[in-house]
């Protein structure tokens, strides 16, 4: 039987007008963003903008219920000395963990991947909590083209993502479940009904498996991609048809029980994933939660100010203030373009 207290953490990522920082980024990942500022990723220079990031109070104490971290960072030192899941602590921040290892090719499938990190996974769940965390998260990578993805695709990493999330009620933390259909499908394939089918068929097959697995759903989170068409996809649509269709799809397939859906980006920009999430909250007919765990769409403005220079520390941390707001108005439905200026 699952602890009250997981319940209370699944409720707290999703208090209101306030959503999940995701700063899990890989070395690899980070080492590209530093690319575009000409900025070395090194131990200390992921340290320090990081640390930048959590030092900006305003965002963190208002519109930030929790942060993903990677491996090395929970682990880190602050620049005085002081841990810095300790410096979340003191803005009453939740202490998150990315614990997969990554999405590796799928054996026998051309162009389709699992996602792996399952083997010693109690033992590192284990060590996490100690480190602070309390609730974790798990990425699958779902692509869309002419040939995938094939049901056992689908299949395999809707079983990886229940039996991590039932380590992680075992554990005491709260999983974050994210099955991404990816956005960068083929140009004329990948339209929003096209994603729609493949994001319902594999939300379908995930919540099969997270009941087989005696997941209880009142202590997840769900990072879903949202319904919209590939970034190639030359059909376009309207930020409302997003919303609408969206919604409907997680209307019809993803329990009530659920305490709350943290969208991920998924290669939208930053605007782009601050509307849609806004509309579908002053459209949708249901109490569900929607509320955002972004990585790039928090923070790009803030790369950018930050330009790796400690002179830009404060123009940066505006720049992730102004984000963090406008996402927390968005997930109550009251975001508009002209605040957005």
């Amino acid at each position: 039987m699952m602890n009250n207290n997981i319940q209370n953490i699944a409720k707290k990522l999703v208090e209101e007008k306030k959503g999940i920082l995701a700063a899990d980024e890989s070395n690899g990942t980070i080492k590209k963003r530093f690319n575009q500022i000409h900025k070395e990723s090194t131990a200390e220079s992921r340290r320090d903008y990081r640390e930048m990031l959590f030092n900006a109070k305003d965002a963190m104490e208002n519109n930030i219920s929790g942060v993903i971290l990677y491996d090395e960072t929970i682990r880190q030192t602050c620049r005085n000395g002081k841990n810095i899941t300790d410096l979340l602590r003191e803005t009453d921040t939740l202490i998150g963990i990315k614990v997969d290892t990554g999405a590796k090719e799928l054996a026998m499938f051309n162009h389709e991947t699992v996602t792996e990190g399952l083997d010693g996974l109690r033992e590192r769940l284990d060590e996490y909590l100690k480190l602070g965390a309390s609730f974790a998260k798990w990425r699958a990578v779902i692509n869309i083209s002419d040939s995938t993805p094939s049901d056992y695709a689908i299949r395999i990493n809707s079983q990886a993502l229940a039996r991590y999330s039932a380590l992680c009620q075992e554990a005491g933390l709260v999983p974050i479940v994210e099955p991404e259909v990816l956005m960068d499908g083929e140009k004329s394939f990948h339209n929003i009904d096209k994603c729609k089918e493949i994001t319902t068929k594999t939300l379908q097959t995930v919540f099969e498996e997270l009941s087989l697995a005696k997941v209880e759903l009142d202590g997840i989170i769900l990072k879903p991609n949202m319904v919209i068409p590939g970034g190639k996809c030359e059909e376009k649509s309207s930020p409302n048809e997003v919303a609408e269709q969206t919604l409907n799809c997680l209307e019809n397939n993803v329990p009530s029980s659920v305490p709350g859906i943290c969208f991920l980006s998924g290669g939208q920009s930053d605007i782009q994933a601050t509307e849609h999430l806004s509309i579908m909250n002053s459209i949708k007919k249901t109490n569900q939660k929607l509320s955002f765990s972004y990585g790039r769409a928090l923070q790009q403005s803030a790369l950018i100010a930050w330009n790796g220079k400690e002179e830009n520390i404060t123009r940066a941390q505006n720049a992730f203030i102004h984000r963090a707001h406008m996402n927390g108005l968005a997930s109550i439905g009251q975001w508009s373009i002209e605040l957005d200026q």
